[in-house]
């Protein structure tokens, strides 16, 4: 197993990129477990739970700014909250959950690297028949694979013309804690997985968070960001593809 110390800074690094472009970090957590050889039962719980706690930073900072719609939000987390529980409380086998979270990591590679120009658009807001599914099927995949659904919901959001680019931080980021918090509850007995050191890494990308806030207020370079994030979920997907 890898040195906790270790990995601990690998969490801050990847925390502060991740919140620095708006996202939680899952993804990106999840990848770097894959690489550094955790037992499947332990991967799921720790991204969840490492992933609401910097969720909740970038929320409350969106949130402050007035970046935040609770109505678009509660369309699409009504069916979400539910579906990420029951995806939690889901045991895949470690084979399938490999498989599941190897096609995770790239869709999440691809969807990091595709990043819509946030210029000004007309919006449109989705019908209720259109939210719901879409948050349910967000949901469940953020349960099954410990992710939060953010990373996909944000440019799916902008593409459709569903939000105002500077809601869609606040949104997603809402979105993303709710379902963390679901799918973690619906975890239960295999919270008993985590390893000893979780607190060194909650604190670890707790203090990343904060640190990637501040970086995107400063001439950070976001595009080789993305690119370098996007290049390591693509080797964790590889490689729990078994590619």
């Amino acid at each position: 197993m890898i040195d906790p110390v270790f990995f601990s800074v690998l969490l801050f690094g990847a925390a502060a990129m991740y919140s620095a472009v708006g996202h939680g970090g899952a993804s990106a957590y999840l990848a770097l477990m894959a690489l550094a050889g955790f037992a499947p039962e332990q991967m799921r719980p720790l991204a969840l739970a490492l992933n609401l706690f910097v969720s909740a930073i970038a929320f409350i900072q969106f949130r402050r700014t007035g970046a935040f719609d609770f109505k678009l939000f509660l369309m699409f987390g009504l069916a979400a909250i539910p579906m990420a529980y029951l995806g939690g409380s889901i045991d895949l086998g470690s084979t399938w959950h490999r498989r599941a979270l190897g096609l995770v990591l790239l869709a999440s590679a691809a969807a990091l690297a595709f990043r819509p120009k946030l210029a000004s658009y007309s919006v449109s807001p989705p019908s209720l028949a259109k939210a719901l599914p879409t948050g349910g099927v967000l949901g469940l995949i953020a349960g099954l694979t410990g992710t939060g659904g953010g990373i996909f919901l944000s440019p799916l959001l902008v593409l459709m013309r569903w939000a105002e680019a500077r809601t869609v931080a606040g949104v997603s980021a809402a979105f993303i804690f709710c379902n963390s918090a679901a799918g973690l509850i619906g975890q239960g007995a295999r919270l008993s997985a985590l390893p000893p050191a979780t607190p060194f890494y909650i604190l670890a990308v707790v203090i990343g968070g904060f640190a990637g806030s501040w970086l995107s207020a400063t001439r950070l370079p976001k595009v080789a960001i993305l690119r370098l994030l996007s290049l390591v979920l693509v080797i964790a997907g590889i490689k729990l593809l078994g590619l």
